[in-house]
């Protein structure tokens, strides 16, 4: 019996999209980080003696900032990707450069969620995965808050009922 399909089962894009309101989440932490260099800008522009060049360069950043509160959550968005199948855990996540994950549950340590200020306000979560792994622990962010908590219990009851100790 040959071991393909199994192959081409772990190769597979993984089944769920991060929560929606991820795209708002992502875009006012960018409009955070956007309005940190505009009132830098505006304070080294009112500050300090310049060439014409530098400005230049201080709108540069502005600019491509902006760029990236705009474009980045909805790239973010379509690529961010997760599932948990009893056998394992599949991730896909990045924008510029994509990772891609896949860990066995046999492998899990612990299983932690996070849930910051910010994301509180959206009503989201995320889950850290340890695994027995030299490559880190696996991230599932931006997740509703409810599915989150239902992603959770589903790992723990996985993986106590495996036997032996993930490492």
């Amino acid at each position: 019996m040959s071991s393909r399909p199994a192959i081409d089962a772990a190769l597979r894009e993984p089944a769920h999209q991060v929560s929606p309101r991820a795209i708002g989440y992502w875009r006012v932490g960018a409009g955070i980080n956007l309005t940190f260099w505009v009132v830098a800008a505006i304070v080294w522009y009112l500050l300090s003696p310049h060439p014409w060049w530098a400005v230049l360069i201080a709108v540069a950043v502005v600019a491509v900032s902006a760029a990236y509160a705009v474009v980045m959550p909805t790239l973010r968005y379509r690529i961010h990707r997760w599932e948990v199948t009893p056998d394992a855990i599949f991730t896909r996540s990045g924008w510029l450069s994509r990772e891609q994950r896949i860990a066995p549950l046999n492998r899990v340590q612990t299983v932690d969620s996070h849930q910051g200020a910010l994301m509180r306000v959206f009503g989201l979560s995320s889950i850290t995965i340890t695994t027995a792994s030299a490559a880190g622990p696996i991230s599932i962010d931006c997740l509703d808050h409810e599915v989150a908590r239902r992603v959770v219990g589903e790992l723990t009851e996985i993986t106590s009922a495996a036997e032996g100790d993930a490492t």
